[in-house]
C-alpha cells in the first residue's frame, strides 16, 4: 500500500521550474518596462498586433506570451471584462490557456517546425474567427530557427493580419530574425535577472516547500544560474533532492562541482605572492575533492573580476557578495597593483581556453598557475641562496668584460608586490628609468639603460639626443606610460644635439673610477704586490653593524684562486 503511494507522488511530483511558472504579471520578476507598456497599450487603446520577446534562455518568453494571451482573453470572473494586464486566472480562457488546451491559442515550436508548410497551416487560418476566446493567438518560440522561405510566407500576414489576430514571438537569437519581421514588431528585450532577485525567488520557494537553506548556498544556485529563473529551480530541485530538508554550502558545492571559496581564495593569494608550490599543492587537493580544473580556472577568473572592481569602484561590487569576497577582495584590492590584475585576467582568459583543449585538464590548469605565479614581484623562481653564492664565486674567478657588465646593469629589482609607487613628481631622468623598471617595462627600460643620452629635462618635457636605436615610436609610447602613470603631460622629443652619457656608460664608468680608488689602498696594493697576476674584479660596500659607513668589501682574484 505504502509503496504504491509513493509510485503516485513520484508520478504527480511536477518540477519547480514548471510549478511555480509565473501566472500573472505580478508574478513576472524584473520585466517593469514590459508590463507597464502593456498596461498603457491596453489603456490607451494601442495594442500592437505582434510582439517579439527576446532575451536569455530561462528568463520568462513562453511564460510571458503564455501571460499576454490570457490577459488579452480574459473575460474576468463575471464573464463581462475586457482585456487586463491582471488576468483572474479562473474563467474558461484563463483556466484552459494555463492548461495548455485553449483552442484559439496556438503554440508552435519553430525549433522543430521550420518550414513554409507549417506556416502556411497559420495563413490559412488566420482567416477564421476565434472559436470562444476574443483573440485569436500564436504563439511561436525559438522563431528564429524558421527558414527564410517560412518567414518571407509570413510577412503579409504579419503586416496586416485580421483585427482578432494577435502573434508573440520569442527568440534567444534576435540577431537571426529577419529586419523584415523585426519592423512588424513590437519588441521587448526581457533582461537577466539579478541575483538579488533570484536568491528571494529561491528563499520564498523553499518556504514554500518546506526546506530550510541558508543564503550562501542560495548564493551560489543564483550565481551558477546567470541571470535564468529556469536554470536557477532545476539547481535547486536538485539541491533539495540532494540534501532532504536542509539546504547547506557544502552540498551545493559538491553538486556543483565548486571549491570552497576559502580556498579558490587562498589559491589566488599564494599565486599572486608568488608562493608556487603552496599553491599548486592546494590546486591538487581540491582536485582530488573533486573540483574540476576548469572551473577553478573560471572561479580564478571570477575572483580577478571582483578584486579588480573592489579597486577601481567598490562602490558598484553590490549586494549579492559574501561576506568572505567582501572581506577578501576588499584586502587584496589594498594591496595588489592594477597592472597585475589585469595581467592576471589576459593570462586566465587565455589559460581556459588552452584548458579547454588540452587533453589532461590539470597539467594544463597547473602551467596556467606557474605562469601566474609568475606574475608576482616577490622571488618566486629565482636561484636558491646557496645557488646565488655559487653564481658570485664563478664570476669572481672570471675575467670582467663589457658583455658582462651589460648583464649586471640590465635586469630589474625584485620587490614587494605591495609596494606603493610614488609617482606625482618625477625630478630627474634616473627617476624615469627606475619608474620603468619598477612598472615591469621591460624593454623600454633596457632602451633607457643602454641607448637613451638625455639631452635636458624639466617637468613634464623631456628631450633625448638622436640616435640609431631611438625612433618616433619609442619616445611616443614612453610619454604615453609617463602620462598615465603620473596624471600629467608628458612630451618627449628627439633633437640633434649631443647627450649626457648613457645609464650603463655612467655605471661602467663609475666602475671603473672605484676600482681605481680601491687600487690606491695600501692594503689592496700590498695584496696585488704578493700575488702577482691578481685584478681587481669587484668593490661593494660592506654591510656590517661597523661604526665605519664608508667601508667596502673589495673581491681580489688570482690566477690560482
Amino acid at each position: 500500500m505504502n509503496n504504491s503511494i509513493n509510485d503516485q507522488k513520484s508520478i504527480e511530483y511536477r518540477v519547480l521550474a514548471r510549478k511555480y511558472r509565473p501566472q500573472t504579471f505580478s508574478d513576472l520578476i524584473g520585466q517593469d518596462t514590459l508590463v507597464k507598456t502593456l498596461e498603457n497599450a491596453l489603456k490607451q487603446g494601442r495594442l500592437a498586433h505582434a510582439f517579439i520577446l527576446t532575451g536569455v534562455r530561462g528568463v520568462g518568453k513562453t511564460t510571458t506570451a503564455r501571460i499576454i494571451a490570457k490577459g488579452l482573453n480574459c473575460i474576468g470572473t463575471d464573464g463581462l471584462s475586457g482585456p487586463t494586464t491582471n488576468p483572474c486566472g479562473v474563467c474558461s480562457n484563463c483556466f484552459s490557456i494555463t492548461d495548455d488546451r485553449h483552442v484559439d491559442v496556438i503554440e508552435m515550436d519553430a525549433a522543430s517546425r521550420t518550414g513554409i508548410d507549417d506556416i502556411r497551416e497559420i495563413i490559412d487560418g488566420v482567416r477564421y474567427k476565434p472559436v470562444s476566446g476574443r483573440y485569436k493567438i500564436y504563439i511561436i518560440d525559438e522563431v528564429h530557427m524558421l527558414s527564410r522561405n517560412a518567414f518571407n510566407a509570413l510577412l503579409k500576414t504579419l503586416e496586416e493580419p485580421p483585427e482578432n489576430v494577435k502573434f508573440i514571438f520569442a527568440t534567444t537569437e534576435i540577431r537571426k530574425v529577419p529586419v523584415t519581421v523585426l519592423s512588424r514588431c513590437q519588441r521587448f528585450d526581457l533582461r537577466r535577472i539579478t541575483q538579488e532577485d533570484l536568491i528571494a525567488l529561491f528563499s520564498s520557494i523553499c518556504k514554500k516547500e518546506e526546506i530550510t537553506a541558508e543564503n550562501e548556498p542560495l548564493q551560489l544556485i543564483a550565481r551558477a544560474a546567470d541571470g535564468s529563473a529556469r536554470d536557477g529551480l532545476s539547481l535547486l530541485d536538485q539541491a533539495m533532492a540532494l540534501v532532504g530538508g536542509h539546504i547547506t554550502t557544502e552540498s551545493v558545492q559538491k553538486m556543483l562541482g565548486l571549491s570552497s571559496q576559502f580556498e579558490l581564495f587562498a589559491v589566488f593569494e599564494e599565486l599572486m605572492g608568488g608562493q608556487l608550490p603552496e599553491a599548486l599543492l592546494r590546486v591538487a587537493k581540491l582536485n582530488e575533492l573533486g573540483a574540476d580544473p576548469l572551473q577553478i580556472a573560471q572561479d580564478l577568473l571570477a575572483i580577478t573580476h571582483l578584486v579588480t572592481k573592489f579597486k577601481v569602484a567598490p562602490e558598484i561590487v553590490g549586494r549579492s557578495v559574501t561576506d568572505l569576497e567582501s572581506e577578501k577582495g576588499n584586502d587584496l584590492a589594498s594591496r595588489l597593483p592594477m597592472v597585475q590584475l589585469g595581467r592576471c585576467w589576459q593570462m586566465l582568459i587565455k589559460g581556459i581556453s588552452e584548458i579547454q583543449n588540452a587533453s589532461s585538464a590539470l597539467p594544463a590548469l597547473e602551467m596556467v598557475l606557474i605562469r601566474l605565479a609568475y606574475l608576482s614581484d616577490s622571488a618566486v623562481g629565482e636561484a636558491s641562496a646557496e645557488e646565488k653564492k655559487t653564481d658570485v664565486k664563478k664570476k669572481i674567478n672570471e675575467p670582467e668584460s663589457l658583455e658582462a657588465k651589460k648583464l649586471q646593469v640590465l635586469p630589474p629589482t625584485i620587490g614587494s608586490f605591495s609596494e606603493d609607487i610614488d609617482t606625482s613628481v618625477i625630478r630627474s631622468f634616473e627617476e624615469i628609468v627606475n619608474l620603468f623598471e619598477r612598472k615591469k617595462e621591460g624593454l623600454i627600460y633596457a632602451k633607457l639603460v643602454t641607448n637613451v643620452r638625455p639631452v635636458r629635462m624639466t617637468t613634464g618635457r623631456l628631450e633625448i639626443m638622436q640616435t640609431a636605436e631611438i625612433d618616433e615610436k619609442f619616445v611616443g609610447q614612453m610619454g604615453k606610460l609617463l602620462s598615465k602613470w603620473s596624471g600629467q603631460d608628458w612630451m618627449i622629443s628627439i633633437v640633434q644635439e649631443e647627450g649626457q652619457k648613457t645609464i650603463q656608460e655612467q655605471m661602467i664608468s663609475r666602475d671603473k673610477d672605484v676600482k681605481l680608488a680601491a687600487l690606491r689602498d695600501p692594503l689592496v696594493a700590498c695584496v696585488i704586490e704578493a700575488f702577482p697576476g691578481a685584478q681587481v674584479t669587484a668593490v661593494r660596500p660592506l654591510l656590517s653593524n661597523s661604526s665605519d659607513a664608508k667601508s667596502n668589501e673589495i673581491d681580489i682574484a688570482t690566477d690560482n684562486t
